[in-house]
């Protein structure tokens, strides 16, 4: 950790199996009062539960300077879980950023991370729960924190958390009583239904919300509920940067209403995913883009493992001379399709 470990400010031992000897050498160095560390970067190190235990202890005895905490497919444990909730409780913790993507979390693991979170809510920017079981419940519990008007959370990661309509409804209504905030959302493999997307929408036409990033991969989205979430997108679409809707089955009926959000003049969207939607023909798409202002923005269109044939050339001739990238043909996903969430794919932490 070099000749002066005190100067340090960023420690990044992600991917490397630490032992019980360098755990001790950072926990000595985090609890040093002469310690500044900002940032602290632990994903897939393989700590134990008592390694975790060790670490957060550490933290706690020096909590002011850290400011983003990636603890991410590790399995913290119950104690663990425990002691890093201590550590957010206390008054002088100011972290802003908090991965903890496959750490094993689990429903009532949630209760007590965010029961800590409520107590000192106003430095959170980014919170990462993806890949943890946490299901409806825990989500019921996190939406506490989102109520919150002390609540100022930027970017909120909750892919494959094994939430229902119930739940994805749940976290989109308690993001509407404090819209101002966020930024970005990520419920993707969870399956939204016609309540969660109706709620969805609403949200997404709150003249407060400023969301500029909206990923919801594999929601099993339908042609009719991606017509109410491209006409919610209509009433408010200055805001949004990037669109991720690959591996739902929108088919060309998705594709024409999503038209409609690209024709509008106050759209800037920049990056637009559509991965495997069933989509055959982008005749309208490529119509949109010929005779609107989108293209000016758009700098990634993602059309791949669709069967387009008759109407893809077209579409090609018009972006050639942009500056947007084009992807359209069939090959492996980039972003990992399998099911279950792993270390070597990271589908979930997948932003």
């Amino acid at each position: 950790m070099g000749k002066n470990p005190l100067l340090l400010r960023e420690l990044n031992l992600s991917g490397h199996e630490l032992g019980d000897t360098r755990v001790n050498q950072i926990a000595a160095l985090l609890q040093d009062k002469h310690c500044k560390l900002n940032t602290l970067l632990l994903c897939r190190c393989r700590i134990t539960e008592k390694q975790c235990l060790i670490l957060t202890s550490a933290l706690k005895s020096n909590p002011s300077h850290l400011r983003e905490l990636n603890l991410s497919w590790n399995k913290l444990g119950d104690s663990g879980v425990k002691h890093l909730s201590d550590l957010l409780m206390n008054t002088q913790c100011k972290l802003e950023k908090l991965d903890l993507c496959g750490c094993s979390i689990t429903e009532k693991q949630c209760l007590i991370l965010t029961s800590a979170l409520k107590s000192n809510p106003s430095h959170l920017r980014e919170l990462n729960l993806s890949g943890n079981q946490i299901k409806n419940t825990g989500v019921n519990h996190l939406c506490d924190i989102l109520k919150d008007s002390r609540c100022k959370l930027e970017r909120l990661r909750l892919s494959e958390c094994e939430m229902t309509d119930e739940g994805c409804s749940a976290v989109t209504s308690a993001l509407k009583s404090n819209p101002s905030h966020l930024r970005e959302l990520n419920l993707s493999w969870n399956i939204l239904g016609d309540s969660g997307v109706k709620h969805l929408s609403d949200l997404l036409m709150n003249t407060q919300f400023k969301l500029e990033k909206l990923v919801l991969y594999r929601c099993s989205i339908t042609e009719k509920q991606c017509l109410i979430l491209t006409s919610a997108l209509k009433s408010n679409p200055s805001h949004l940067r990037e669109l991720k809707l690959s591996w739902n089955q929108i088919k060309n009926t998705g594709v024409n209403h999503l038209c409609d959000v690209l024709k509008d003049s106050r759209c800037k969207l920049e990056r637009l995913s559509l991965y495997d939607c069933g989509i055959t023909d982008v005749s309208s798409l490529t119509q949109s883009l010929r005779n609107t202002k989108a293209l000016q923005f758009l700098k990634e269109l993602d059309l791949s493992d669709n069967m387009i044939r008759d109407s893809k050339q077209q579409l090609i001739d018009v972006l050639r001379d942009s500056n947007c990238k084009l992807s359209v043909d069939t090959h492996p996903s980039p972003e990992v399709p399998d099911r279950d969430p792993s270390p070597k794919g990271d589908k979930c932490c997948i932003s």
